[in-house]
């Protein structure tokens, strides 16, 4: 089975595939994602809001973090993994042990061109993430700053058909979105949970319908 690298998801740009990301925090999803056939795992900071109770996503630190990106590494073979940087870290500081110590394959950061060319300068690949909502020509110059200042994938939000589908052809690595995100994008990541059909499953048991996996 060959792991999921950067230059085979630049390739699928290229072939136009579609990449399939979702978004997970812990080894029994992140092998549920591999048997699916996902091609990317994101570790996001939400874990910090969605899973431990915190008020906010900026709560996170560095050391949950580390926890969650080695439980998905543990298990993913051949997925690509991505660690969010808490929104407080220092991002190189950051980078360099998510990469060392969580063996993540590349790190998420919301950042200015020049944090992501530190980061690409210190041999952490970047995942830039940048949002929609602003005019068509600004959204374009900053995916190409980005790309220019070394980050390997972007994670556009909000991005919208239009801005979308131009920042998609004006760059040359991969363009994902999650939230606000759409088929003009080179692909998708959406959360693990979200995907679960929890409704169906409770509908399913109480009305003593079989269960699929049963």
């Amino acid at each position: 089975m060959d792991r999921i690298t950067i230059p085979a998801l630049a390739e699928m740009k290229r072939q136009g595939r579609k990449i399939v990301g979702v978004v997970a925090w812990d080894t029994p999803m992140a092998q549920l994602a591999e048997r699916a056939g996902v091609d990317l795992l994101s570790v996001g900071d939400s874990v910090g809001k969605n899973l431990w109770g915190h008020a906010t996503e900026t709560e996170v630190t560095v050391d949950e973090m580390l926890v969650v990106c080695k439980a998905v590494r543990r298990g993913a073979q051949r997925a690509l993994v991505s660690c969010d940087v808490p929104a407080a870290a220092d991002a190189v500081t950051a980078g360099r042990r998510l990469v060392d110590e969580g063996r993540a394959d590349m790190i998420k950061v919301h950042a200015a061109p020049e944090v992501v060319r530190q980061l690409a300068h210190a041999g952490v690949a970047v995942f830039a993430e940048f949002h929609g909502g602003r005019a068509v020509a600004e959204l374009v110059d900053e995916a190409k700053r980005l790309e220019g200042a070394g980050a390997a994938l972007l994670d556009f939000r909000h991005s919208g058909p239009e801005a979308g589908a131009a920042v998609v052809k004006a760059v040359a690595i991969p363009v994902i979105g999650g939230l606000g995100g759409g088929p003009w994008l080179d692909g998708r990541v959406r959360a693990v949970h979200r995907l679960l059909d929890l409704e169906g499953f409770a509908a399913d048991v109480r009305d003593a319908r079989p269960v699929k996996g049963d």
